[in-house]
């Protein structure tokens, strides 16, 4: 039985789901979102909740319940206040700058890596080294993380890379004489 998934999900004031045909429907003010609800599952919409319940008892129903309900209550989330990543860059000469729509990524490459940025996600360098990632969409903002992390992923011996904040990066002995 899913521990997560049979927790309601409480809907803030200014919120507003309803359900039609196993899709919500979140509006808060001029934004709009919308989730399907897997065929699994159930979803009820109370005042102030939405509870989450299996159709059946099996293996793929149960670990979908609790996927469902986190990932509704990251909408619901993020609909009140932004998800936000922040990424390091660490070696020499490796900086990172937005100009206009797009972020300019110097990584020791013989061009620069310019990434166009998406609708829905605000990106901004408080230093050279430093970028923030903004968004009401937690995959969104996760997704974008995990690509710009894929240019430069963190190496073990001199520690250089996109590291994102709080990660732990491995560190190995170098070749000894």
């Amino acid at each position: 039985m899913s521990r997560v998934g049979k927790h309601a999900i409480s809907i803030p004031s200014g919120t507003s789901v309803e359900i039609k045909d196993h899709v919500l429907l979140i509006t808060k003010g001029a934004i709009k979102e919308s989730y399907d609800v897997p065929t699994c599952l159930n979803a009820s919409v109370d005042e102030n909740s939405v509870i989450f319940t299996p159709v059946d008892n099996d293996r793929q129903t149960k670990a979908m319940w609790g996927t469902t309900q986190r990932n509704f209550s990251n909408i619901i989330c993020g609909l009140n206040k932004d998800f936000s990543v922040t990424l390091k860059l660490s070696g020499v000469g490796y900086k990172a700058s937005v100009k206009g729509k797009q972020l300019v990524l110097q990584l020791g490459f013989s061009h620069d890596v310019n990434y166009d940025i998406p609708e829905g996600v605000a990106i901004n360098c408080p230093d050279v080294t430093t970028i923030v990632i903004t968004g009401k969409s937690k995959k969104l903002v996760g997704d974008i993380a995990a690509e710009l992390r894929q240019y430069r992923k963190p190496e073990p011996y001199k520690g250089k890379g996109i590291i994102r904040q709080g990660e732990f990066v491995y560190r190995k002995e170098g070749k000894k004489k």
